[in-house]
């Protein structure tokens, strides 16, 4: 953690973890083929439309955290982002969840996931 991401009381301030979590989701997206470019240029936009977190223990400062990112259903015209964070010794700091929802960028409405998403996800539902 950085200084300027942390609080008076040298705990990582709570805003930061929607940021954390932004870049958490990203990268599994490329993890599997499916970056947030492509889909943008696909006219595909995914903006939030819920955000939870439950704080076990807090990040300090320098702390190096792991945020363990899953999607534990096949997404629909939605996605759910599931998100443990670590510290590097291991405790269990938070669990959060994100969902977005797949938006067609001309008319904003919302449209099913992608196929090719559900297609790259598919290897992780065993038995759908």
């Amino acid at each position: 953690m950085r200084y300027s991401e942390t609080d008076q009381m040298g705990f990582v301030y709570y805003g930061q973890y929607a940021s954390y979590f932004e870049v958490a989701r990203v990268e599994a997206l490329r993890s599997l083929g499916c970056t947030y470019n492509v889909l943008e240029k696909s006219g595909i936009l995914m903006p939030v439309t819920e955000y939870s977190i439950k704080y076990h223990k807090p990040a300090l400062y320098d702390d190096e955290l792991v945020i363990e990112t899953s999607i534990n259903e096949l997404p629909s015209a939605r996605i759910r982002f599931a998100y443990n964070t670590y510290n590097a010794s291991g405790s269990h700091l938070n669990t959060a969840f994100t969902e977005l929802v797949f938006l067609n960028k001309e008319t904003m409405r919302p449209v099913k996931s992608p196929l090719s998403l559900r297609e790259a996800l598919l290897p992780y539902f065993h038995g759908i």
